[in-house]
């Protein structure tokens, strides 16, 4: 996997991104392996980010990766998109092709879909879905979701006109509605899932009493130490599956590495090692 100039050399642009976890997940499947790679974090201003990128792969970079606020400028900076990539028009990874040819790919959806039904044991397909918010994170991952075919999908916004756009967009791919929070149906949907940033902040969406129910499997896509809000709030309600997004981090990193080296690593000894730290 190396050459003699010493390792491949991967990086994480974002803004923040200084308390990222991916040099970790990264070091653990690269011992799978035996492969020598150097992954570091790089904090990039938005106006800094272009710049930064082509010149990290004109050093001689492998690979990125790209969180946020950076998605949707990645799509635009490599020269070949993904289909996956284009329906988000965001990308989370970046592949060398050959020193003027990038490519990207969004693996967001892959990994939160791949967390739900292998990790987690969700059924999708056939599901009643609600997705809490309209912005870049869900846009990443609708499409990966509507390709298991749920039964109906739902994004809820506090601006409802968004959620509109994002759902006629996505329209051609399966059943999606849209509307505010408060007008969300008042009955247990199978699978709620957070893609808001509200719940890093403590607040938690104004949804009807019985939107969650004891079976809802309540998914949020943040993560941090201990239970979001939004799960403690899922819990409150009475879901007895409330999750954070640790899964989807390790499984869509999994993907980035699958895109990098031509392997795909083995995730649960890395979520193991995360549940520890």
């Amino acid at each position: 996997m190396t050459g003699n100039s010493g390792p491949q050399r991967f990086v994480l642009f974002g803004h923040p991104v200084s308390h990222s976890w991916s040099p970790f997940i990264h070091g653990m499947f690269a011992r799978q392996f035996d492969h020598v790679v150097d992954y570091k974090v790089q904090d990039v201003t938005p106006a800094g980010f272009r710049h930064a990128v082509i010149n990290f792969f004109v050093e001689g970079g492998s690979g990125a990766n790209v969180t946020l606020p950076h998605k949707p400028a990645a799509a635009e900076i490599v020269n070949e998109l993904s289909a996956r990539a284009e329906r988000a028009r965001a990308v989370n990874t970046i592949v060398r092709r050959s020193a003027t040819e990038l490519y990207g790919e969004n693996t967001d959806g892959v990994g939160l879909v791949t967390d739900l039904m292998r990790n987690l044991g969700v059924t999708v397909g056939g599901a009643r879905l609600l997705i809490l918010g309209a912005g870049g994170a869900t846009r990443g991952v609708l499409a990966p979701l509507l390709e298991q075919e749920p039964r109906e999908v739902r994004i809820a916004n506090r601006t409802p006109e968004r959620a509109r756009q994002l759902a006629e967009e996505f329209s051609d791919l399966g059943d999606i509605s849209a509307s505010g929070f408060d007008a969300v149906e008042d009955r247990p949907w199978d699978i709620v899932i957070n893609a808001t940033a509200a719940s890093l902040a403590g607040e938690v969406p104004e949804l009807p009493p019985r939107a969650v129910g004891r079976d809802t499997v309540c998914y949020d896509m943040a993560y941090g130490r201990g239970d979001t809000a939004f799960m403690r709030w899922a819990a409150g309600r009475g879901s007895q599956r409330a999750y954070k997004g640790w899964g989807m981090l390790v499984e869509q990193a999994a993907e980035s590495y699958l895109l990098w080296h031509g392997v795909r690593p083995e995730t649960k000894p890395v979520m193991g090692a995360l549940d520890r730290h």
